[in-house]
């Protein structure tokens, strides 16, 4: 993607870096991989929204979600069939301590590795741009537990919109067909080509939720404290995100998805992040919005100043004549 001259915000202080050491609202909610790093999930990115959302005054919303997603280490990790041979030699040991399972159900870590392969899967269809089917998930992901793909399916799609920020639209219900898009009509999603890197669309949703329910304008600390929430540092290369800071502060602001500027009068200089005009003319507050309500499981009158401004926004554009992601 072009760079062009390097945005002015400065580096984010080491204190802000090491502040996942202390226990937080979202570090508390993020699982561990086996080599002991934090990873995203759909739980820690709403409790750090809702965080957010707190901090800022706003009416408080639900602070637990049951839909936890995968993480990026995990859709790298080793091979489900290495993860099922680990999980038979388990059941194979002594179960005396604990009830048979269910024959009907699947355990969580069954579940949590299928979940993955189709995470996977999808993540290599957006890539291919190729049609997607019901039929083509049972067989390529589940083959074996066919009973269980409504709840394999939709953790898999809670996944792709909050890490990846791609939505998974059904466009033939009768055949059970599916389409890839890019959430809330961005138009970005920060991959180098049609085959390398990962879809980058489900930060930049995340920021533009923080700076919404921060009255539209969103201190530097307070991205940065939310990203590390989420295990999401500045200097520490992330699988799916990349170099973070580069991503924020040059990609964003260059792509005119994020405005960074000075704090009018600080002393010593802070900064803070807005939305950008590529950001306003693709979405609007409303659909960021409704999005982060039915992420959170509330309706969008739940976060009550955030909903107010949003319709004062919807106002303006009509009156404007400006389409829903116009101007």
């Amino acid at each position: 993607m072009p760079l062009g001259k390097k945005n002015q915000c400065p580096e984010p202080k080491q204190s802000l870096q090491a502040q996942t050491e202390a226990p937080s609202l979202g570090a508390a909610q993020v699982p561990l991989t086996e080599e002991g790093a934090a990873f995203p999930s759909l739980s820690a990115l709403i409790q750090s929204i809702t965080e957010a959302a707190l901090a800022a005054g706003i009416s408080s919303v639900a602070q637990n979600s049951q839909r936890a997603c995968s993480s990026s280490t995990a859709i790298k990790a080793t091979p489900s069939s290495k993860s099922t041979e680990a999980s038979s030699s388990r059941e194979e040991g002594p179960t005396t301590l604990q009830p048979p399972p269910n024959p009907g159900s699947l355990s969580t870590e069954v579940l949590q590795n299928k979940m993955t392969e189709l995470v996977r899967f999808l993540r290599n269809k957006y890539v291919t741009k190729e049609p997607i089917t019901k039929a083509e998930m049972l067989a390529s992901v589940l083959s074996e537990h066919k009973d269980h793909f409504p709840e394999v399916f939709t953790r898999a799609c809670d996944c792709m919109e909050t890490v990846f920020g791609i939505e998974v639209k059904e466009v033939d219900p009768p055949g059970h067909s599916y389409e890839l898009v890019k959430l809330l009509d961005l138009t970005y999603d920060g991959m180098l080509s049609d085959d390398q890197g990962m879809p980058k669309t489900g930060l930049l949703v995340f920021i533009l939720c923080i700076i919404l329910v921060h009255g539209n304008s969103a201190p530097e600390e307070v991205i940065w404290e939310m990203l590390n929430s989420l295990g999401v540092h500045a200097g520490k290369n992330d699988f799916i995100y990349g170099e973070p800071r580069k991503l924020i502060t040059e990609d964003l602001v260059q792509e005119k998805y994020l405005e960074c500027r000075q704090v009018p009068g600080s002393d010593p200089p802070r900064y803070e992040f807005l939305w950008g005009p590529r950001a306003r003319a693709e979405t609007t507050k409303m659909k960021v919005l409704e999005f982060l309500a039915r992420a959170t499981g509330n309706e969008p009158t739940a976060f009550a100043d955030c909903y107010e401004d949003a319709l004062k926004d919807e106002r303006e554009r009509a009156e404007a004549g400006a389409g829903p992601g116009d101007g």
